[in-house]
């Protein structure tokens, strides 16, 4: 058995190694060296059997689509060995916003009862606020606003099953889907796909949203999508000023890493509008509406970590002083904390000089404070177990209220 520091190193070495993928990777028209078997999963195969699609109809489109009843469950991948689910593809009759999220994805991996996925079916594919936007990113894609697609591998030991859960109580018409996967055995250091979800519907004041609750284990962060309606106290001022901390292998008050705001952390500056791209984008920016949803994925910048992780956001927005003054006459919920005067960066919290917002000796500048939105956010990560202690989709209702 090897002990911690040596399981460590071989972690870092195997690391590396995958860092030259693209310099060493099999050729297009080159085959493995291990047997691999190509299946895929759908309505016309449910097993992804071998010799075993379309034999409805006699082989003419005999069964497409299908069905989700009210509180019932489809399974849409349930196969027994080694392999990996290379892409999903699906799409569905009613894309609104209530029942993208009372659709529950489930992931389960070598026959755990626990699913590693357990995501509202919209959310789950690159975009919050239970929207459906036309996009492409290096993960996931919607060509035309009317489809999911993942392309994120998923490996899996001994066993592989996917559902879809309809929590609502109407039906859904049709549902169309393929799950691509090839069989083929995994080494054993293999990492497991997972991904969580979490709401909160009025953050409180100075306290950080949590994207992804503390684990352990040995892993990679691989990123999130984040939505956010934003609270109509605060008008169209800007929410984004909040810092992205990941806390790493035993840190405590502080965080090993940390970002400098939303629309840094995605990529852009000064503002947010609507863009995408590989590893970051904004998909939805309405400053007059208050919603917003946006992506990051830490793929050529990989997060790794090897006892475990946690990964929060700070709740705070900016605005222009006038404006921070007229919310604390109208009792607006909020805690300046910094102002970006031309004396330079006052740091409230730290200053001992009590600073009074309704009198003169206020530095002028652009004003940060603690705020309180709708947050939500869907992470993903990969972990050396199948199974976390994360806990359960949270309910219907918190899923679906207060929807636009």
């Amino acid at each position: 058995m090897f002990n911690k520091i040596e399981k460590k190193t071989f972690f870092v070495l195997g690391v590396f190694l995958l860092c030259l993928v693209p310099a060493i990777s099999q050729e297009l028209y080159e085959m493995p060296e291990q047997e691999v078997q190509t299946r895929w999963s759908s309505f016309e195969n449910p097993s992804a059997g071998k010799g075993m699609s379309a034999n409805e109809n006699k082989g003419a489109k005999g069964h497409p689509f299908d069905e989700i009843l009210a509180q019932k469950t489809v399974t849409l991948l349930d196969v027994q060995g080694s392999g990996t689910v290379r892409r999903i593809w699906m799409t569905i009759n009613d894309r609104s916003p209530k029942m993208l999220r009372s659709l529950t994805l489930n992931m389960y991996w070598d026959g755990n009862e626990k699913p590693a996925v357990s995501v509202p079916l919209g959310d789950f594919f690159g975009i919050g606020l239970g929207k459906k936007v036309a996009f492409e990113s290096s993960l996931f894609a919607d060509p035309e606003g009317r489809s999911f697609l993942s392309f994120v591998p998923m490996p899996f030991k001994t066993a592989a099953k996917i559902t879809i859960t309809n929590d609502s109580d109407k039906d859904l018409n049709a549902l169309f889907y393929d799950v691509n996967i090839t069989m083929g055995a995994h080494d054993e250091d293999m990492l497991y796909f997972h991904a969580f979800w979490n709401r909160d519907i009025e953050t409180k004041l100075g306290e950080d949203f949590v994207i992804l609750p503390k684990i352990e284990g040995e892993g990679r962060f691989l990123g999130m999508n984040m939505g956010i309606n934003t609270n109509e106290a605060y008008e169209d001022s800007w929410f984004g000023e909040g810092e992205v901390k990941i806390y790493l292998d035993g840190d405590g008050k502080l965080p090993t890493l940390a970002g400098t705001g939303i629309e840094d952390y995605v990529g852009t500056a000064y503002g947010q509008g609507e863009y995408f791209q590989d590893y970051q984008g904004s998909l939805i920016a309405k400053p007059k509406e208050g919603e917003f949803a946006f992506y990051r994925y830490h793929i050529p910048d990989p997060v790794y970590f090897y006892d475990d992780i946690k990964v929060t956001v700070q709740q705070i927005g900016g605005a222009p002083q006038d404006v921070v003054r007229k919310f604390i006459e109208n009792d607006v919920p909020l805690t300046p904390i910094t102002i970006d005067s031309k004396e330079g960066f006052v740091k409230l919290l730290e200053d001992t000089t009590e600073v009074d917002f309704n009198g003169n000796n206020v530095p002028e500048g652009w004003t940060n404070f603690y705020r309180s939105d709708d947050v939500s956010a869907t992470a993903y990560f990969y972990l050396d177990a199948p199974t976390t202690n994360l806990p359960s989709l949270q309910t219907l209702e918190i899923r679906t209220k207060n929807l636009k």
